[in-house]
């Protein structure tokens, strides 16, 4: 109440008119949404100028050249990533991802063939796993236990039903 008594005396002051502010600077805005977001307060204005910055530069345009290379790079840093964490076995990245180092080797081989190049399935491997693949899943591959395998079977069937419902849609991505 207090508050919109005291707007009543300010626009009975300036008879009956209010004075519109100066507009305000885009930079104070942006200046005080990043002290916000380094303190911790006014998330929400944060997230949304994150937001911004990340729909923007997703809108840059890439030249071809430079996307390809990035997409190598981070197929690169993937598979370091996975020699890195050779105690993630295939079969828990096939329950939680859908794929494996297998179906990355299958995809590298379908790839060379969709553009007229041969390559074996086993130097796929090799080129995925970083050593021959009897050698990896010598030294690092565990035997599936039960509820891996349980698991692995839901997975299995919880894809099929995507895929069926899917053609059914008539998507057949």
């Amino acid at each position: 109440m207090k508050a919109s008594s005291n707007r009543k005396r300010g626009a009975a002051k300036s008879g009956g008119r209010k004075k519109s502010a100066p507009p305000k600077s885009r930079a104070k805005p942006r200046a005080r949404a990043a002290k916000s977001k380094l303190s911790g307060a006014g998330e929400g204005r944060s997230v949304r100028s994150a937001k911004a910055v990340t729909r923007a530069l997703s809108q840059a345009p890439v030249p071809a050249s430079s996307e390809v290379e990035l997409e190598a790079a981070v197929l690169r840093r993937l598979l370091r990533h996975f020699d890195e964490r050779k105690d993630v076995q295939n079969i828990e990245l096939m329950i939680l991802a859908g794929f494996c180092r297998n179906c990355l080797s299958k995809w590298f081989v379908e790839a060379a063939q969709e553009r007229g190049i041969t390559f074996d399935l086993d130097a796929a491997r090799e080129k995925i796993y970083g050593m021959p693949y009897g050698e990896w899943k010598d030294r690092h591959q565990q035997s599936a236990t039960e509820d891996q395998l349980r698991r692995f079977g839901e997975a299995e069937r919880r894809e099929q039903g995507a895929d069926a419902s899917e053609t059914k849609g008539g998507r057949t991505s």
